[in-house]
């Protein structure tokens, strides 16, 4: 069996007005992820992985790296366009709180729970949630594919340094070039 994990399609990673937005380019990979979504909803898991952070947090790690962002609460953390509406058909919501979808959630023993070996990443952003996810995958032992035509960054440079390297050292499947 295999799992679509949806990551960060949010209003403010993706709204022209969202706090840390990739803009178009993002905005460019909604009708693939809600075709993605809508394909694995009738046979295989879906997951939402959603960034969420509480204002004000001085602790948390990425308060001195980006603005606020993804305040739980707030519209910026609903998710964007259709996928919004696609998404009704997940079966598993997860807010996280660090880059991976892995890190401090139940996503792993969820995957596990189901016999799920293979896991499809889609979002954003390309060289940041999504990557870290990817590595956390590798180093849990699951077979990684990367929809290159569903994820986005505000980061091109990065964008395309992370699509290199699931490949040559995630030994990821990139699909959708």
């Amino acid at each position: 069996m295999r799992a679509l994990i949806v990551i960060d399609y949010t209003f403010d990673f993706i709204a022209d007005t969202g706090r840390l937005t990739c803009g178009k380019p993002g905005q460019d990979i909604e009708e693939r992820i809600v075709q993605l979504i809508e394909e694995f909803a009738d046979k295989d898991y879906v997951v939402v992985a959603n960034d969420v952070h509480d204002a004000g947090d001085t602790y948390h790690p990425e308060t001195t790296l980006f603005p606020p962002h993804n305040i739980r609460g707030t519209d910026g953390r609903e998710l964007y366009g259709a996928v919004k509406t696609a998404a009704s058909r997940a079966d598993h919501w997860i807010d996280k709180t660090r880059y991976s979808a892995f890190a401090g959630t139940d996503l792993d023993l969820r995957l596990r729970e189901r016999a799920i070996t293979e896991i499809h990443l889609v979002g954003v952003c390309t060289d940041i949630c999504v990557l870290h996810t990817a590595v956390d995958a590798y180093n849990l032992g699951y077979t990684i594919v990367v929809h290159a035509d569903a994820v986005q960054s505000f980061n091109s440079v990065g964008h395309a340094w992370a699509l290199e390297h699931f490949v040559t050292t995630l030994g990821a499947t990139v699909t959708g070039k």
